[in-house]
């Protein structure tokens, strides 16, 4: 069993925290809806969740019938997964580049939700899920949208002659890698914790794929499903907010 600590294993406490306090998250509201509809799981069914954190989605899938393996390669944040498991679950730590322990050819389905970018080595996790699929298996892969959430080289602007929030660009084409503030809003320093984000265009995504023997059958983008408080912007940002995704969805399958 590997045991390493991650840059996510250093905010384990508080992402977990996050999703199982707060009933408005995204996880919750935007993509648990979504990832049951496109995965639409069965009794019976294996699915792998790669990256799977604290085990949130790999509950909401063994809810459901299926039978899942949730693997992480943060230690600190599969033993919060262990603490508050469903039925038919399974934690295993393990790396998403490297995943040693799972044979070939096991799995009806797999999920990487929000994980995908956190992992160094894209084209080993992507070959690694592949290798692990059934012939004709499934992976549902959703990802912050790397056209527009690219950290360290994406924002927010505003202009004020027009009253229109737009979103400002800088970089896609490089790959970059990135830290992120996990605690924003946070002074204390010694209190701040960051995670590693690597981000690459769609066009290293889809060579990735390809290489791996998996074909894309499904592209959807999603907004948020929130609006902003009263204000002299509210307006500019609700209509931004639903014209400028947040997260792409993908549906690939093993060929």
């Amino acid at each position: 069993m590997q045991k390493k600590s991650t840059s996510w294993g250093n905010v384990a406490g508080w992402y977990n925290q996050h999703l199982e306090e707060n009933d408005d998250t995204y996880q919750e509201k935007l993509i648990k809806p979504n990832l049951l509809r496109i995965l639409s799981p069965k009794p019976g069914e294996e699915i792998l969740d790669v990256g799977c954190g604290q085990g949130f989605f790999a509950r909401e899938l063994a809810r459901a019938g299926a039978k899942v393996v949730g693997v992480d390669v943060a230690g600190e944040l599969i033993k919060l997964a262990k603490e508050h498991p469903g039925k038919n679950e399974t934690y295993l730590v393990l790396s998403a580049e490297k995943m040693v322990s799972l044979s070939s050819n096991r799995f009806d389905a797999a999920i990487c939700i929000l994980a995908l970018q956190n992992i160094k080595n894209l084209q080993a996790a992507i070959s690694e899920i592949s290798r692990v699929l059934k012939p004709g298996g499934r992976l549902v892969l959703v990802l912050n949208h790397p056209t527009f959430r690219i950290p360290g080289a994406s924002s927010w602007a505003y202009d004020e002659k027009t009253s229109t929030q737009y979103r400002n660009i800088n970089k896609y084409l490089s790959e970059i890698t990135q830290e992120v503030d996990m605690t924003q809003g946070i002074t204390d320093e010694k209190k701040k914790r960051f995670t590693m984000s690597f981000h690459h265009p769609l066009q290293v995504y889809f060579k990735a794929f390809a290489k791996a023997g998996l074909c894309v059958t499904r592209l959807e983008e999603w907004v948020s499903h929130k609006t902003s408080d009263k204000g002299p912007r509210k307006a500019a940002e609700d209509v931004a907010r639903k014209e400028i995704p947040l997260f792409m969805c993908l549906e690939l399958k093993k060929i």
